[in-house]
């Protein structure tokens, strides 16, 4: 797991920093766990943007990757370590014992032949994944279950890395990669490490091409936009946007100003990211 650089022949080489891709131990994915992933442009199901700058890019196939890690008791050794274009985490393809293949997200030091395994009584080992009552406080896990059975749906991306923190009154208290501490409750499964692939945060693209293949498309300042288009809108020449702070294109305000809205949760935060 590094990174690379490009002596710079050309401009776009000059800033491109790249992964090198060592720890990838095989090039095709298995092809039962393959399925079509259509592209949506960033709309929902009634055609409308509801994410802007998505669109086109190169063509994709989904995995399905483990995330609930229900092979309660039985272990399995890692065959490959591979890439996946869907998520910034790498994945690993374990053997179980009883035949059965499964993706799951590839932790930080998990080597290829290293045995794992699922269940209350499993090691405190890197790649086991045990609910939250049997894992000591003090130890990094990830992909962190939210309701029991659900399946992990929290700490997923590259690097991330929950600490468990307390436990009291029928809940682990975690502290997230955001600083956010969260209840959750001590049945919840979790898996014991840190999501590999550290380097990710380190990659520059190096082109807008690259961006393009990557599904993102271009953005426009609002300054350059009309009134009717942006409140930043307007105006002869280079002027300033004419407000006192920074708005989104519907209003409301850029910079610190929350839009946390899911109010029924808020009884599991114990503290705030901010």
């Amino acid at each position: 797991m590094g990174v690379k650089k490009f002596r710079p022949v050309t401009p776009t080489q000059r800033h491109t920093i790249l992964s090198d891709f060592s720890e990838i131990t095989k090039g095709k994915p298995e092809k039962s766990f393959l399925s079509p992933l259509k592209k949506k442009g960033g709309r929902n199901n009634r055609g409308v943007i509801t994410t802007r700058h998505r669109g086109g890019g190169h063509k994709r196939m989904l995995r399905s990757v483990d995330f609930k890690r229900d092979k309660i008791g039985v272990p399995g050794r890692v065959a490959s370590v591979e890439y996946d274009p869907n998520r910034s985490a790498r994945l690993a393809l374990v053997q179980y014992r009883d035949g059965e293949k499964r993706y799951i997200l590839a932790p930080l030091g998990l080597a290829v032949g290293e045995e794992i395994v699922a269940g209350p009584e499993a090691e405190i080992k890197v790649g086991n994944a045990l609910p939250l009552k049997a894992i000591p406080t003090g130890t990094m896990v990830h992909n962190i279950e939210l309701q029991p059975g659900r399946g992990g749906q929290v700490v997923r991306t590259a690097g991330g890395a929950a600490q468990v923190m307390a436990k009291e009154e029928g809940y682990a208290h975690l502290r997230l990669p955001s600083g956010e501490v969260r209840r959750v409750l001590i049945e919840c499964y979790a898996t014991v490490g840190q999501v590999g692939n550290l380097d990710h945060k380190l990659l520059k693209l190096g082109k807008a091409g690259r961006s393009r293949h990557l599904g993102l498309r271009p953005k426009v300042r609002g300054k350059v936009m009309s009134p009717r288009d942006h409140p930043h809108g307007g105006g002869e020449g280079r002027n300033p946007i004419g407000m006192p702070g920074p708005k989104t294109p519907w209003g409301k305000p850029a910079r610190g100003y929350r839009t946390r809205r899911n109010k029924r949760t808020d009884r599991f935060i114990v503290r705030r990211r901010k």
